[in-house]
């Protein structure tokens, strides 16, 4: 599956997103600015399209913006109870070492005990390597492991340029990414653990009588900017995910900026903030249908019920060159005759959107949004011999 830009809108995350190109027939599509970085991408993830990219499939270095994974493990362990934030940590050797060579680190040592809370601050906020070190033992029993852990859950996704060796970012062969790979993580964390997403707007926290700000520049510049991530080794340059929450007359619009490969700290703040800034006054974000909104109630045969209402489970937002959104039109298709039994969810047609032009726009399934028993053995019958004759 893939996610398109006026062409079509494909379930939120699918495993690649490409740009495709704008309508011949209707506004041009906006040209993104100027971006100083090696490989850039901006996602809406409202509409869940990429409104622009550049070298996004190409491998590089992703530095600390690995440790988006480490969260997203540990976020897991969390939700499925293995952990619990207010529980104590033993600091091995190995994370104390991560100190050396001048690395960032939030500065436990072996005689502390650090909450998992306290360690998920010193990861997000501090970026520390230490505390990478010391939740990823605590979640695997090893570094090792949880390097496994996270291949495993890379390869899951369908993420092909992705591969970890390390749970911290530092440089080491064969650990690499993708602009595009590091916003499809970026994105999980923020759809599927919105309880600890706000630890990535914290701008700064002490810890043992040390204070650190968060090294994301935004955080402070602009108050609709609340996360993500910084990363920063000689290879990979100054790297930076960022994510906004801005009004909008469609309700509020999420973008995520992954820039990589910046020359400096503050080339990669300045440089995102054009493109998320671009990324709101350039395009329109359409609300065409509501979650479970019913556009159509059609016949069901040889169901308990008669009728049946069909929707867009999910709703439906696209984004459009600004001023755009007045030349889209709808359309459903369905199977026909629809018979029982039904499930809530599923597909039963498709729900196209295009401009007054023709281009199409999105689509996306047309499902039912309740379930249908099938009837008893003589409305069965009964609606056979009418499906018969028809």
């Amino acid at each position: 599956m893939r996610w398109f830009v006026l062409r079509a809108v494909a379930p939120l995350f699918a495993c690649v997103w490409t740009v495709a190109a704008g309508p011949a027939a209707a506004q041009p599509r906006p040209l993104p600015p100027e971006v100083a970085a090696r490989q850039y991408i901006l996602v809406d993830l409202a509409s869940q399209q990429v409104l622009a990219e550049s070298g996004a499939d190409q491998r590089a270095e992703p530095a600390s913006l690995t440790k988006l994974m480490t969260a997203y493990l540990v976020f897991n362990a969390i939700r499925d109870r293995k952990l619990s934030l207010d529980q104590a940590m033993p600091v091995s050797a190995r994370a104390w070492n991560e100190r050396k060579g001048g690395a960032s680190v939030m500065f436990i040592d072996p005689k502390m005990k650090p909450h998992v809370d306290e360690l998920l601050h010193g990861l997000i906020v501090h970026s520390g390597n230490d505390a990478a070190v010391a939740l990823a033992e605590g979640v695997a029993g090893s570094v090792e492991a949880f390097v496994v852990a996270m291949n495993r859950q890379a390869e899951a996704w369908g993420l092909k340029n992705t591969q970890f060796r390390n749970v911290t970012g530092l440089t080491e062969p064969g650990h690499y990414s993708s602009a595009r790979d590091v916003a499809f993580v970026a994105a999980k964390i923020i759809a599927e653990h919105p309880t600890l997403f706000p630890i990535y707007r914290v701008k700064s926290y002490t810890f043992n009588g040390i204070k650190q700000d968060n090294r994301n520049r935004l955080l402070a510049r602009d108050a609709t900017v609340d996360g993500m991530k910084t990363g920063r080794t000689d290879a990979a340059g100054w790297c930076l995910v960022a994510t906004a929450v801005r009004d909008t007359p469609a309700g509020k619009r999420r973008l995520l900026s992954v820039l990589l490969g910046a020359a400096s700290d503050e080339a990669r703040a300045s440089e995102s903030q054009k493109l998320l800034n671009w990324g709101y006054t350039a395009w329109d974000a359409v609300k065409l249908f509501e979650p479970n909104q019913a556009l159509a109630t059609v016949p069901v045969w040889k169901g308990a019920a008669r009728e049946a209402k069909l929707g867009v489970a999910a709703g439906l937002v696209v984004s459009v060159p600004k001023g755009e959104g007045a030349r889209l039109q709808s359309s459903l298709t369905r199977t026909d005759p629809l018979v029982a039994p039904l499930a809530a969810g599923q597909a039963v047609g498709t729900v196209k959107v295009v401009t007054t032009g023709g281009t199409a726009v999105a689509s996306v399934p047309l499902v039912a949004l309740q379930e249908v028993a099938l009837a008893g053995w003589f409305g069965r019958t009964w609606d056979s011999l009418r499906l018969w004759i028809k």
